[in-house]
């Protein structure tokens, strides 16, 4: 008679036995590979961190240009299951819009006063609006989906003498002048992005085009403490307000009107949903 063991037919109880310790031996080599996979993209996350931990000194300091190579390259590595993400959950499979208002979850990886390391998970269609980030650096790494990412700077970032008063407001609300930065579609695998204090794209809006993910490293993080709130804006197009009463050092800009808006201050939206979620991923040690 002949029996089965392990997927392998044999036709004796003894093959049967060596054919359940060959199995047996395969099973272990699997997981002796899972764990080693564990290991490395713990490993992954543990040498981000470090660097991370290096690299901002607190708030005040933008990392020098060979800092920023560094973290950029670092994340332009990491892979999804580095933080114990897969392509394969439901979430980034799932391709329908959700009901109403997506709902944007995060989850901290890391936070001190320095720096923070977040992931952020976006719906198919759910929409981070237009915010800055004060005195911070940022780097941003796509790490599943496709979404799209709209940013600006201010045009003066140490003045408001490119502000005009909105004459369609009665409460003679501010609008400050602001030059496009990014307004593009971008799909991981893809660069990492960093925007400055002054510069990069200091302001930005995030759509998803379908489900994604994003890592954020902040330095500092957001501290309504220490002056550092998120404000929201809405932009407007240049050409609905006039500037004549502008400085004539704006002119060398205004001939591509294009480039240009107008944000306003808004109160965060209302219809914003996020929540926030225990991280799961690979631990990290701060020893």
């Amino acid at each position: 008679m002949k029996v089965v063991a392990g997927g392998v037919e044999v036709a004796d109880p003894a093959g049967a036995a060596a054919a359940a310790v060959v199995a047996g031996e395969r099973a272990a080599k699997r997981r002796r590979e899972r764990r080693r996979r564990v290991q490395a993209d713990a490993a992954a996350v543990q040498r981000l961190f470090q660097a991370c931990r290096d690299v901002f000194r607190g708030p005040g300091t933008v990392p020098k240009p060979d800092e920023v190579h560094m973290l950029r390259a670092m994340l332009d590595r990491m892979k999804p299951e580095d933080v114990g993400l897969s392509p394969d959950l439901k979430f980034f499979r799932n391709r329908d819009a959700a009901q109403g208002t997506p709902t944007i979850t995060h989850t901290t990886i890391y936070k001190c006063p320095n720096f923070s390391m977040v992931i952020l998970f976006l719906p198919r269609n759910a929409v981070i609006p237009l915010h800055n980030h004060p005195g911070m650096t940022v780097f941003s790494k796509l790490l599943l989906g496709s979404m799209h990412i709209k940013s600006y700077d201010w045009v003066d970032p140490d003045s408001d003498s490119s502000s005009v008063s909105s004459s369609s407001s009665s409460d003679d609300e501010q609008l400050r002048l602001a030059k496009l930065v990014v307004d593009d579609d971008f799909t991981a695998p893809c660069d990492t992005s960093v925007l400055y204090p002054t510069t990069g794209g200091n302001m930005h809006r995030f759509t998803a085009i379908t489900p994604c993910a994003i890592i954020d490293i902040l330095g500092p993080p957001y501290s309504i403490e220490e002056d550092r709130d998120c404000t929201y804006y809405t932009d407007i197009p240049y050409t609905l307000h006039s500037t004549a009463d502008n400085p004539s050092d704006l002119n060398n800009i205004e001939q591509d009107h294009g480039c240009l808006a107008w944000l306003k201050e808004i109160d965060m939206p209302r219809e914003l949903k996020m929540c926030s979620v225990h991280y799961g991923g690979p631990p990290i040690s701060d020893k």
